[in-house]
């Protein structure tokens, strides 16, 4: 059980990055594996943000685009999206007393990591270091795996 985080996603979708055919290797395989894997609303939607955004991705895809390669993802048998749960206060309340250190940008990386303790993730596939700040994630970079 792993989330997928946002710039793999962007990875894998753009062919102009060197990152692309490993990310997208990654996917593709766990598009078509048994096991449960993961992703987050809000993942999603920063994967619509980034890609539309012509300051952005250097060549903007239509929101259209977009979402045809996100229902592709959503199409995969074994993603579920996580979502809140009536235990989301207590516990981002608990992930925000460990870590006085969350703030700004690193607000929006806080929520995956607290949708992810909820559910009893602890793996997270991203190229994004801030994770290793919420010492109960094992964070999985796939570029230098």
């Amino acid at each position: 059980m792993f989330v997928v985080d946002t710039n793999i996603l962007i990875y894998a979708a753009n062919r102009n990055c060197l990152e692309h055919k490993c990310c997208r290797e990654f996917l593709e395989r766990w598009r078509v594996q048994n096991s449960v894997w993961y992703t987050t609303w809000g993942i999603i939607y920063e994967f619509l943000r980034v890609t539309t955004h012509p300051r952005v991705f250097q060549h903007p895809w239509s929101i259209e685009k977009a979402w045809a390669f996100v229902q592709a993802l959503l199409d995969a048998p074994n993603l579920t999206v996580l979502s809140e749960t009536d235990r989301h206060h207590k516990t981002a309340k608990e992930i925000f007393a460990l870590n006085q250190l969350v703030t700004g940008n690193l607000v929006f990386d806080a929520h995956t990591a607290i949708l992810m303790k909820e559910h009893g993730v602890q793996v997270i596939y991203t190229h994004d270091m801030d994770f290793h700040r919420f010492p109960f994630l094992k964070v999985v970079d796939p570029l230098t795996a």
